[in-house]
């Protein structure tokens, strides 16, 4: 969800709810690519579409890799007697044992799947939440904790914890303001904290919780407005900040194993991934110079902490991209994922790369494509 959005789009929380009178959409099957055959590791992978604020039109998607077939919208249609759609901004999508679970921001709830199906387990009901992660059993969830809206005076917020087997929350801990992506490192959860509803007064810290105890220990100093954490081979933690959209530019930091910044990459990003010994950063990032995007695609080597791509599409293709929102990569292909929102209004488009950054297939997804998880278990026919 955008920051730049929320005082202006609000006012479509008042539309939030059922689409009772909607009929339940069936799934869309595509046939994108010939197939890979059955004998790879990773089956497919599922995509969780933001959709804007207010539509309640979260959705996920599926591609498999045995078949080549790229599934739209599977929520409704293998859960009819779910008394709602999906939610109100799916912000994240994870796998953790047998169940894959989609977080879903403005709707204020963890839906719970199971893996090999789609469908419905468990909702869980955590405050205006936004990322998940796991360790031990435990699911980590970090929460804005209070309403969706700009307000100088927002509260802290929290990470929510709990069990994966019961899915009951046994405990929170209260971090910094509106807390984004986590990471686990030596048995610590590491949170990117934003303030991104205090504009101007953005938070600037990552707070470290004890695990074991499950208690804040620290807060570290990085920069303003901080969004993706990543953690690569070396346990360095990879942190990016938005900046504040004007004079502050989105930058890419490194915490060392001492949790001491030991890089400023300047390096510009909105999203990062990390695959082996690379990381994969696309920036959006809007210039009040140009008065439009300035787009980039990067990989950055993480055992020598240098870009050494400043374009990781090598084929021209990212002319036709217009708002990078998501990406993937296949650990055992190193294919490349992009998705695109497109104007954030109409159905967006995955693209798929191959390692070398030439466009294999692309196809249309829902509103706002996202999030991408891959699976090692094929999903069902239903």
């Amino acid at each position: 969800m955008k920051y730049t959005f929320i005082a202006a789009c609000s006012f479509l929380l008042l539309l939030g709810g059922c689409r009772k009178d909607e009929p339940i959409l069936k799934e869309k099957p595509k046939g994108v690519t010939d197939g890979m055959g059955p004998n790879t590791h990773i089956k497919g992978f599922f995509l969780l579409n933001e959709a804007n604020m207010g539509s309640n039109k979260s959705s996920i998607d599926y591609f498999d890799y045995e078949t080549g077939v790229y599934r739209l919208n599977l929520f409704p249609s293998r859960n009819p007697t779910v008394s709602r759609e999906l939610g109100d901004v799916g912000n994240d999508i994870q796998i953790y044992g047998n169940k894959l679970y989609a977080v879903i921001n403005v709707s204020h709830l963890v839906e719970v799947m199971d893996v090999n199906t789609a469908k419905h387990i468990a909702t869980i009901s955590i405050p205006n939440c936004r990322y998940i992660t796991f360790s031990e059993g435990m699911a980590y969830v970090s929460s804005y904790a209070g309403p969706v809206q700009l307000d100088p005076n927002a509260r802290l917020g929290y990470v929510a914890r709990f069990d994966t087997t019961n899915l009951k929350v046994i405990d929170t801990c209260v971090v910094g303001y509106q807390p984004e992506e986590m990471v686990i490192r030596d048995k610590k959860l590491y949170v990117a904290n934003s303030g991104g509803y205090r504009f101007p007064n953005y938070d600037n810290t990552v707070s470290v919780i004890d695990l074991n105890t499950f208690k804040e220990t620290k807060k570290i100093p990085v920069a303003i407005n901080l969004h993706r954490l990543e953690l690569d081979n070396k346990n360095n933690i990879y942190v990016t900040s938005r900046g504040d959209y004007k004079s502050v530019h989105s930058n890419t930091f490194i915490l060392d194993a001492n949790d001491q910044i030991s890089d400023v990459l300047d390096l510009p990003a909105s999203n990062i991934t990390i695959c082996g010994d690379s990381a994969y950063v696309y920036s959006t990032e809007w210039s009040h110079v140009t008065q439009k995007n300035e787009i980039s695609y990067a990989i950055v080597d993480t055992r020598t902490k240098k870009v050494v791509s400043r374009n990781f599409i090598t084929d021209g293709t990212e002319k036709s991209i217009k708002i990078p929102y998501g990406i993937a990569v296949n650990p055992e292909t190193r294919e490349i994922y992009v998705t695109d929102a497109k104007n954030y209004v109409t159905s967006g488009e995955v693209l798929c790369f191959s390692p070398q950054g030439k466009l294999k297939w692309r196809t249309l997804a829902g509103n706002i494509p996202a999030h991408i998880v891959f699976t090692t278990k094929r999903l069902s026919d239903q």
